[in-house]
């Protein structure tokens, strides 16, 4: 028998302010038509003043909790992958625990910004498979628009806030790629990169939290090959062949990114779950929120397989194979 990290549930959460691209168009030189068209964004959800990136992740998780008949109390571990956590420490993690009433267990976060649940995920999955946990919340939660810089129109629109929550359990399997739960993980990262994506402000450099600076094209340019690259390499581990995907949930950072990796893999975008138009780019929260969608309205279907990748600033970037 071989253990499996198996998904029960799922669920997300999005602040009630909606902004659309023309609101960007009172203070900066841009356009919805612009914006809409190098990024596929239309929308995105900002907090409210005063709401927490923990605010977030506890609602998602409660969802999540909901949709696998779970209480909080059956939960061994709460991992949250987070860029932008309410305070330098404690962890978002040990605050969910606190906003679900969680007074056993243990929580931590993960860090590897865009591709952080994929990060979490395949700790959690090593985790369960160890036997050191048998039920893990895995959230992925942001509020990017804390670091914004609102004069930068390159960045800017591009980023909305979220939260996205996913509960596993170890599960016996037989081995095999029949199997529910995850079937194989690749994750990778290259500081080398780092200009490329990065926040200027830290608690060793400015002792402030800074905002957050990007390179376009050239990030662009890695992303689609390296994304590709991981989710072939997932996909080898387990030699399947990437007509045997009935799903690609992508990090939702930009829809020529996630067309260019679909059209590299072989897939048609029909097979894709994208959501970027109505969430923007959530970083860590992206995956979980888009997965939650997919699930809600009957897309993704139980026995599915399903592959998630991404990249973020390190640069880092992974997949994860699961059949739901």
């Amino acid at each position: 028998m071989t253990m499996r990290a198996v998904a029960l549930g799922v669920g997300h959460y999005l602040p009630e302010r909606i902004v659309p691209n023309a609101e960007f168009e009172k203070t900066l030189d841009t356009s919805d038509e612009w914006i809409q068209a190098r990024t596929g964004i239309e929308r995105r959800h900002f907090a409210a003043d005063g709401e927490t990136t923990s605010d977030m992740a506890i609602k998602a998780a409660t969802a999540a909790l909901a949709q696998a008949g779970l209480a909080a109390s059956d939960i061994d571990a709460v991992i949250v992958a987070t860029s932008t956590p309410d305070l330098t420490f404690p962890s978002v993690a040990t605050m969910v625990q606190q906003g679900l009433g969680m007074t056993r267990g243990f929580g931590f976060d993960v860090q590897a910004v865009c591709a952080g649940f994929v990060y979490a995920l395949s700790t959690a999955n090593a985790m369960i498979v160890s036997g050191q946990a048998n039920r893990i919340l895995v959230i992925g939660a942001e509020t990017f628009s804390r670091i914004m810089d609102w004069t930068d129109r390159a960045t800017c629109v591009l980023f909305g806030d979220g939260a996205g929550a996913l509960v596993l359990e170890g599960r016996d399997g037989g081995g095999t790629n029949d199997d529910r739960g995850i079937l194989a993980a690749d994750l990778n990262s290259d500081g080398q990169y780092r200009e490329m994506l990065y926040v200027d402000g830290g608690v060793s450099t400015t002792g402030e939290s800074g905002k957050l600076r990007m390179q376009g094209n050239p990030l662009f340019r890695q992303a689609v090959g390296k994304l590709a690259a991981t989710a072939e390499a997932s996909l080898a581990k387990i030699n399947m062949p990437s007509e045997e995907l009935d799903w690609i949930v992508p990090h939702q950072a930009n829809i020529r990114i996630i067309q260019g990796t679909a059209k590299k893999l072989g897939l048609p975008m029909e097979q894709v779950v994208v959501t970027v138009q109505d969430h923007g780019n959530t970083s860590a929260a992206s995956i979980p929120l888009a997965l939650s969608v997919a699930v809600e309205d009957g897309r993704i279907k139980p026995g599915q397989v399903l592959l998630m990748e991404a990249i973020g600033g390190g640069l880092a970037w992974g997949s994860v194979i699961l059949r739901w």
